[in-house]
């Protein structure tokens, strides 16, 4: 199942309206005392080095934040746009102050790809929530040599060129003097170790492909085109490294009678003219089941009623939103002549239509000049 994380604002510490100087000052501050160079084998620091990592950069770019303080973490991966994992922490502090003595060392088994899957799920499955399992057909840890790469029998050797480290200092003179650089070791690609007897089912990779059965539990509340992150259920990485994420891609089948915005589920109610002149009670869908509305006597084309706490889930709060019927007199196109003489007898001595009645709205339209 997904893990449920914490609120991007209470992770940074900040109030929901903090400006961006406001958010520096926190992520700097945080990514410091947290960072992994001064917090050596402090597991818990890691993962919340990573999490400050990851709230400041959903939360420091404009159109992230609105996605996010609109629709939340829908499944995790929706707001961030895609996978944010350990190395993009160390690439998000390296590049907020400059790089310098504690960027952190690129070295140690890489970590898998990210995998993407469609889901389709219909408009209540959306609204409501569900749980699918899916059968991910991907790169897993080898059987044989459980995932290490080395024949049986056999183990990876530390390599010689960087000492296990995993990266190599290069020394070259410039105009400027002498400039070091830190690379990744060209012998063993940055990962300090270095198979000499690799595996002949995974030919030393670590990896064969598996198909495996994932359940996952989709949020009540997403919406078409969100993503839905299921963590370490991506690609292995080779030879013992960090898996990669799952993202659900979410396709929504479209329903035959409603349509969403937002938190907001929309109906178009087909209604008579004698039930809009007369009043009337209607019963109308919603995903909840049917639902019973007053019409009232005079109720003109277009007006509105709204059913309170009928419409789509807030991801992150699960506070519902309204469900809005809009009123469409339908006009026969066919009448008896009794019903052309009924009619005639409501139409005004002058000819001329009753005015129509201007709401709040309408006036404040006229206010504000649009």
């Amino acid at each position: 199942m997904p893990k449920t994380r914490r609120d991007y604002y209470e992770v940074l510490g900040v109030e929901r309206g903090a400006s961006p100087d406001e958010l520096k000052r926190a992520y700097r501050t945080l990514a410091m005392k947290y960072h992994p160079d001064r917090n050596a084998g402090d597991a818990e620091a890691e993962d919340r080095f990573k999490e400050v990592g990851e709230a400041y950069q959903v939360l420091s770019d404009p159109a992230r934040r609105r996605q996010y303080d609109t629709f939340g973490q829908a499944g995790d991966g929706f707001a961030s746009g895609g996978a944010f994992n350990f190395q993009s922490a160390f690439d998000l502090f390296d590049m907020f102050f400059g790089g310098g003595q504690m960027s952190r060392p690129r070295s140690g088994p890489r970590r898998g790809a990210d995998l993407r899957l469609q889901v389709n799920i219909t408009f209540e499955e959306a609204i409501k929530g569900v749980t699918r399992a899916f059968e991910v057909n991907k790169p897993s840890p080898c059987p044989d040599c459980e995932g290490t790469g080395a024949m049986q029998g056999t183990s990876a050797s530390t390599c010689t060129e960087c000492q296990g480290r995993g990266q190599v200092q290069r020394v070259r003179q410039s105009l400027l003097g002498q400039m070091v650089t830190v690379e990744p070791c060209p012998r063993c690609r940055g990962e300090g170790q270095v198979v000499e007897s690799p595996c002949t089912t995974c030919h030393g990779q670590g990896l064969v492909d598996a198909r495996k059965t994932i359940e996952v539990q989709i949020p009540a509340g997403v919406d078409n085109e969100m993503q839905v992150r299921v963590p370490g259920e991506g690609a292995a990485g080779p030879r013992g490294g960090m898996a990669g994420d799952l993202f659900l891609v979410i396709n929504v089948r479209p329903h035959d009678l409603l349509v969403r915005r937002g938190m907001t589920i929309i109906y178009e109610c087909p209604i008579t003219v004698s039930q809009a002149a007369l009043g009337d009670t209607v019963e109308v869908p919603t995903v909840d089941g049917p639902a019973t509305v007053t019409v009232k006597p005079g109720t003109q084309y277009g007006e509105q009623l709204r059913i309170p706490g009928r419409g789509a889930p807030d991801p992150r709060t699960g506070r519902r939103g309204d469900q809005v019927v809009r009123l469409r007199v339908v006009i026969p196109s066919k009448l008896t002549e009794r019903q052309r003489h009924l009619l005639r007898e409501l139409a005004p001595p002058d000819g001329k239509p009753h005015p129509v009645r201007r709401g709040f709205f309408e006036h404040l339209k006229d206010a504000i000049g649009i």
